[in-house]
């Protein structure tokens, strides 16, 4: 009895044995299963393309599928929700924008603290707002733009979404030229310029995807808003800030993770979709859609996270809007 007792535990000593050896450490075996990539706007917005293209490359490094899910709803503040709710395992990131974390949160009520609640992995490029009517309209200049909109109060123009930033950069221009504008929130920007195209709006303050049909002659943009200095695509198209208007601060394409994202795993995810942002493929698809490329680190991100969510608190207490 004795020695078949002493049979039994060497037996489960070796069982425990073999899979402490066959375990490896926490992070090591990241990924082994496929990563879902949740994007804050619609289907055929310049976040989704770009989101897409990105994954697609990203695939390739890491070894296992990355699948893009569209949550869109809400300025992104939807699929932020959603990722904050998530494990921080490096299964679940998302793609969307900076404004979603600093604009959006002084003007919702929202299940998540934007500065605390996620790990800010990369920044990949830059959105490029352009306040555009159809090529077909009369209207040729910013400047005849403003003295029709004076003309006519009430324009109807369209946005990626309720308090995005192109809703409020046109509501910081017409604060600022004395229009009155009627806002048509769509889920994302790819909506509003079909509504353009199907001429229900008289104009839309575009996040990107508008640019296409700038070059297809479709339509015709008058100003460049959230940018610091004037498209290289577009040099003579003025900005909002040459017009003597407050503009919104520029806003990026960010990919982020549930807060507590281990170390390790936080290496792999930056480093494989990094390297992916650099690929040939990548860099055409951002130059096809006229969309400056411009990385930033997670130590860059840290601090212009609080300082533009800063800058939008003080501008909506000084504009008397925002949340209660």
């Amino acid at each position: 009895m004795e020695a078949k007792r002493y049979w039994k535990l060497w037996v489960a000593v070796g069982v425990i044995g073999a899979l402490l050896i066959s375990s490896p450490a926490p992070g090591q075996v990241y990924p082994n299963k496929p990563v879902t990539v949740y994007c804050g706007y619609a289907p055929g917005a310049t976040t989704d393309v770009t989101a897409r293209a990105l994954a697609g490359s990203a695939e390739k490094i890491l070894g296992v599928p990355v699948v893009v899910e569209n949550k869109a709803g809400g300025s992104a503040t939807v699929c932020a929700a959603l990722v904050a709710s998530k494990p921080p395992d490096g299964y679940t990131l998302a793609i969307f924008d900076l404004a979603a974390l600093t604009a959006r949160p002084h003007l919702l009520k929202l299940a998540f603290n934007p500065l605390t609640d996620f790990t800010l992995i990369l920044q990949y490029g830059l959105y490029v707002g352009g306040l555009c009517v159809l090529s077909e309209s009369p209207i040729r200049t910013i400047e005849e733009f403003i003295a029709y909109a004076k003309a006519h109060p009430g324009l109807s123009f369209g946005a990626s979404g309720q308090f995005s930033r192109g809703h409020l950069a046109m509501e910081l221009f017409a604060k600022c030229k004395g229009l009155t504008f009627k806002h048509v929130p769509f889920k994302g920007g790819a909506e509003a310029d079909t509504a353009l195209l199907g001429k229900h709006l008289d104009f839309v303050g575009g996040s990107g995807g508008h640019i296409p049909y700038v070059k297809q002659g479709v339509f015709r943009m008058l100003m460049v808003f959230s940018m610091e200095k004037r498209d290289p695509h577009f040099p003579d198209i003025p900005m909002q800030k040459d017009l003597g208007c407050e503009d919104v601060p520029p806003n990026s394409y960010l990919l982020i993770a549930p807060r507590g994202l281990p170390e390790p795993i936080f290496k792999k995810v930056h480093d494989a979709f990094k390297k992916a942002s650099e690929q040939p493929d990548f860099q055409k698809i951002m130059e096809a859609q006229y969309l400056p490329y411009e990385y930033k680190s997670r130590a860059q991100l840290e601090k212009e996270v609080p300082a533009q969510f800063e800058w939008y608190k003080t501008m909506l207490q000084k504009w008397g809007i925002g949340k209660k």
